[in-house]
């Protein structure tokens, strides 16, 4: 029997609902409508203002879809993501932003089925339905860079920046350099963010990459962490716990990585407070 997309929609939600632990549902419901449904009318592109973004840390890029029959037909769009986070579903003749920290970041480009692009982590299963870009680039501070998007045809050249072969060189998702990019972008008018193309672009995503890397380096630290048990363990300065007394024991020495861990820790407890000003006590300030 064929299952109906709404219904399978509705399964894989339930599925999240009664799984919650562990699994990772990627979805775009209320925001992957197409061209077809919801054409793009925002303002026609305009720059980006250089007092928006600090040059000395983060970049600026451009994400741009050119006009095409393709497109326009498109009932579903394609999501966009950086470091597993959702911003927006680029439609045709659309356009928007992202003010990014430097340094290596993960770009992924999904296509919904009903609003469902995936599930992971679902016990021995993970269900993807179309994974259009999956790769990790590495964003230098100052840079303005142009992701140009199209199914239909290829840009006149591609980013020169790029290892050769890497995914963002080829395929529908490319980096262009702004010769490129500026004729085309300037055809293209701004995503809003309206009801079912609702986004979370054009603004700075600087404060999700601060966490993303506090995340991958505490990982890193906890990993390390075990290494540094063992050779502790190897060189005898470990204890082993009593058998009457189960949580007792460890390492007889300080570990390297636990302070390094508590640096982090402060780090991030800092960070904090200078994004929420200090105001815990009033949050509307």
């Amino acid at each position: 029997m064929r299952t109906k997309a709404p219904a399978l929609t509705l399964i894989l939600l339930s599925m999240l609902l009664l799984n919650g632990c562990g699994m990772k549902i990627y979805q775009s419901l209320g925001k992957d409508m197409g061209a077809y449904v919801r054409p793009v009318t925002g303002p026609e592109f305009s720059p980006v203002p250089s007092y928006k973004w600090n040059g000395k840390k983060q970049a600026l890029v451009y994400f741009y879809r050119p006009e095409s029959q393709w497109g326009n037909d498109e009932i579903m769009a394609p999501s966009f993501y950086v470091d597993d986070n959702h911003y927006f579903n680029l439609r045709a003749n659309g356009y928007t932003w992202l003010v990014i920290l430097a340094g290596q970041r993960e770009f992924d480009i999904r296509r919904p089925f009903n609003g469902i692009e995936g599930v992971e982590h679902m016990g021995p299963i993970t269900l993807i339905f179309d994974h259009i870009l999956d790769t990790e680039f590495k964003v230098e501070a100052g840079e303005t860079y142009y992701l140009r998007y199209s199914e239909v045809d290829d840009p006149e050249s591609t980013y020169k920046g790029l290892p050769e072969g890497h995914p963002l060189s080829k395929g529908p998702a490319r980096l262009v350099p702004e010769e490129t990019a500026l004729p085309e972008i300037r055809e293209t008018r701004l995503l809003l963010d309206k009801v079912a193309v609702h986004n979370s672009a054009a603004q700075s995503i600087v404060e999700d990459n601060l966490e993303t890397d506090y995340q991958r380096r505490r990982a890193e630290l906890l990993e390390q962490r075990k290494e540094e048990i063992q050779a502790l363990k190897e060189s005898g300065d470990y204890e082993s716990a009593s058998w009457y007394w189960p949580w007792g024991g460890g390492p007889t020495k300080r570990l390297e990585t636990d302070r390094k861990l508590r640096q982090l820790e402060r780090e991030r407890e800092e960070r904090l407070a200078q994004e929420s000003d200090g105001h815990w006590w009033w949050p509307f300030g």
